[in-house]
């Protein structure tokens, strides 16, 4: 079990001031644990990659190229809905059988999308995968407290959360592979397999512990549904036509989600802790400057675009293009776990959104220029970009694990960033498709996509600068009137909002 955060310690200084080591976290005692974490976050993201590199296969195989964008639509909504029960299967199945649960619904998944016919049932398939999927995202996140030391937290959250790189890296690759060899299925039998392992090694690695009922609260349905209809209405308007609709989605997702908060500040137990509420305590600004860092990251989508249809890459070195704000968060993430501690972690805190804006902002100025310079800075800056993600990450997402003493409140915060994680990637991608869109209707003829690009990296980067702000707060130690003490259950010992 994990040791117990000091209560002295406010959110301005989370992490440890004794930072374990590599070798420590590596050690024969935690390593398979280790493995399922960082296995759990590299399935879902290779999956995530890979699929869109072999679905034009499978629709030309199995027909329902209308049903094209749903293939990840469905997948997206269904993981943001599971990531918000991550707290109440593992507290009533505990953290292996948790895992066993959301690795065995992700298998399922894949291995329904394997062996379909057509592209409804794949469609049904992408739904249990993302179902599992989002327990996995989440679960990586709230049992880190349960199976390692403290002192372990920042490196191994700057360990799995750097896989998202890797997917990115090898998902694109293997994608590409089975669909140059006509064997699509091919990439979903890979993640039944990949599954398999690591399930095994969940068996053996996680912590058994029985259920306890004692310990679970309702189910906050309005605030659930809320929070659903805002993912299916801004998951929507990323694949529906018309500038009208698009506007009229994504006003429906703002007031639910404006909603949503309304309705969970009230609940004795609701989907966020308590203490994102209250007025003194910095859990809100860590999860907005978690949602600046994740939007951010959902600009590289449209990469590989602008730089085939800008300066005329071939489909490798678009994607590498595209690839670079992921190869520059991996790095940086494994880099900043090692130099950055004590207060430098709250350095790091601040700059990530620094760098995430100056790189984008750059990236876009770069878009007038032409030729290999230009194209070697396009790649610097995305690099730039993204190392502000990666240096900021495991710190911020280590302050909301230890953001109160409080067993079961933390829990639910450390389950919070997923969550958060998630719902901002999904704004994130329909708000940089919306970006992209007016970019194009603006822009002089011949040079539209020159203007997308521009929207979308400069509007990001505007967005990355309001969040250096958030992370400033973010530092601030708690009151100590916001810090409640141990509870013996998650509906116990919650400070009301001020």
């Amino acid at each position: 079990m994990s040791e117990r955060p000091s209560q002295r310690r406010g959110a301005g200084d989370p992490t440890p001031t004794q930072v374990g080591s590599w070798r420590e976290l590596f050690a024969r005692e935690y390593r398979a644990a280790i493995a399922v974490f960082a296995g759990g976050i590299a399935v879902f993201a290779i999956n995530t990659y890979l699929t869109a590199a072999s679905l034009p296969s499978a629709v030309a195989d199995i027909g329902g190229e209308r049903l094209y964008a749903w293939v990840m639509t469905v997948f997206l909504i269904t993981s943001v809905f599971s990531s918000m029960l991550v707290t109440r299967t593992l507290t009533r199945w505990g953290a292996r059988r948790a895992y066993l649960i959301a690795f065995g619904l992700f298998g399922v998944g894949s291995l329904v999308c394997a062996l379909t016919p057509t592209m409804p049932i794949m469609l049904g398939g992408r739904a249990i995968q993302g179902i599992g999927g989002g327990l996995l995202t989440g679960l990586s996140f709230a049992v880190i407290r349960l199976a390692l030391p403290e002192r372990l937290w920042v490196r191994a959250v700057g360990l799995t959360s750097a896989m998202w790189g890797v997917g990115n890296l090898i998902g694109p690759v293997l994608g590409g592979l089975f669909a140059q060899i006509g064997f699509w299925r091919g990439s979903f039998w890979l993640l039944v397999v990949a599954t398999a392992i690591i399930t095994a090694l969940a068996l053996r690695a996680l912590p058994a512990r029985r259920r306890d009922d004692t310990a679970s609260t309702p189910l906050p349905i309005s605030s659930l549904a809320l929070v659903v209809l805002a993912t299916v209405a801004v998951s929507v308007a990323s694949v529906v036509d018309g500038r009208s609709a698009v506007i009229v989605l994504v006003g429906v997702a703002v007031t639910a989600t404006l909603g949503f908060v309304v309705v969970d500040r009230r609940r004795r137990a609701g989907l966020l802790p308590r203490l994102t509420y209250t007025t003194h305590n910095p859990l809100k600004w860590i999860y907005v400057s978690i949602a600046v860092l994740s939007v951010g990251s959902t600009s590289e989508a449209f990469i590989p675009l602008f730089g085939q249809e800008i300066a005329g890459m071939g489909p490798l070195l678009a994607g590498m293009l595209g690839a670079a704000l992921s190869w520059g968060w991996s790095s940086a993430q494994i880099a900043s776990t090692t130099w950055a501690d004590g207060r430098r972690a709250r350095v790091v805190r601040v700059a990530g959104p620094a760098f995430l804006a100056v790189g984008l902002a750059t990236y876009g100025v770069l878009q007038s220029a032409s030729g290999t310079a230009a194209i070697v800075g396009w790649f610097v800056a995305l690099f730039v970009a993204g190392t502000g993600i990666g240096m900021a990450f495991p710190h911020i997402a280590t302050a909301a694990m230890t953001i109160t003493p409080d067993d079961a409140e933390a829990a639910r915060a450390s389950a919070g960033v997923n969550t958060v994680q998630m719902v901002a990637n999904t704004f994130g991608s329909a708000t940089a498709g919306l970006l992209v869109s007016v970019g194009a209707t603006v822009g002089a003829t011949g040079d539209q996509t020159v203007t997308s690009a521009r929207f979308l990296t400069f509007g990001f980067a505007a967005l990355a600068l309001a969040g250096i702000a958030a992370a400033v707060a973010s530092i601030r130690p708690p009151r100590p009137t916001d810090v409640p003490g141990p509870t013996a259950s998650s509906g116990a010992g919650h400070v009301g909002p001020r």
